[in-house]
């Protein structure tokens, strides 16, 4: 399933502030790193949600399988993200590498004991949780009232703010993972990508087609508000 690199067993200053958080100096808090394979589940759908994520290199999706067969993913994690924080005691999705990824993981029982004496970390625990609620209605609105070209420029200019990089774009998912988020077929999502490329939009570099210039965002924006 894992193979484990490092551990922080010893107490060490601001431990949760690479958890994103600031916090002054907590012996309860030890954080510890994993290395996965592309392809390898860094945990299950139901499996107890003991311990919450950030990817420290790489990227992760979390999906659901449908009883027809059919994978919905349901977010993209890269790096320095947060995930894995459920409001249950079970993981509502399956977690997997997409490319051979570093997480480090802290026990979850530990972040709420110190949040319970610790409100910038109970404010951070609370904003992380808004943030996860906020990301899955936009999501939905995504699948419910979007054309295809709108729901791709939509995750266009959601990457483009989470991973654009002196100007180019490199997407670590496929386009059947892209497909698989946005709802629709690997076809469809070729000829989204191939429109908005003949409209002056976006830019390829490699034959992989996974790194990206977009040349008109203002563009690619107004499609996204296509309604």
């Amino acid at each position: 399933m894992f193979v484990r690199i490092t551990t922080d067993s010893a107490p060490r200053p601001n431990s949760l502030r690479d958890l994103g958080m600031t916090s002054d100096s907590n012996p309860l808090v030890g954080l510890s790193e994993f290395s996965y394979k592309k392809g390898v589940e860094v945990y299950g759908e139901k499996e107890p949600a003991e311990y919450v994520y950030q990817v420290k290199s790489g990227a992760v999706r979390s999906y659901k399988l449908l009883s027809d067969g059919r994978r919905q993913i349901g977010a993209f994690h890269l790096a320095t993200d947060i995930f894995g924080l459920e409001n249950g005691s079970e993981h509502r999705f399956t977690a997997e590498a997409i490319v051979d990824t570093t997480v480090r993981l802290v026990k979850r029982k530990s972040l709420e004991l110190v949040a319970e004496s610790d409100a910038m970390v109970a404010r951070n625990l609370l904003s992380m949780t808004t943030s996860n609620l906020q990301h899955a209605e936009d999501h939905m609105l995504l699948l419910g009232r979007k054309t295809s070209l709108e729901r791709v420029a939509a995750f266009l200019l959601e990457m483009d703010k989470r991973l654009t990089a002196a100007g180019v774009m490199a997407l670590p998912m496929s386009r059947r993972d892209i497909a698989d988020y946005l709802g629709l077929t690997l076809e469809t999502v070729s000829r989204a990508l191939s429109r908005l490329h003949e409209l002056g939009v976006l830019g390829f570099i490699g034959n992989t087609q996974r790194q990206i210039v977009l040349l008109d965002r203002h563009q690619l924006a107004s499609l996204d508000l296509t309604s």
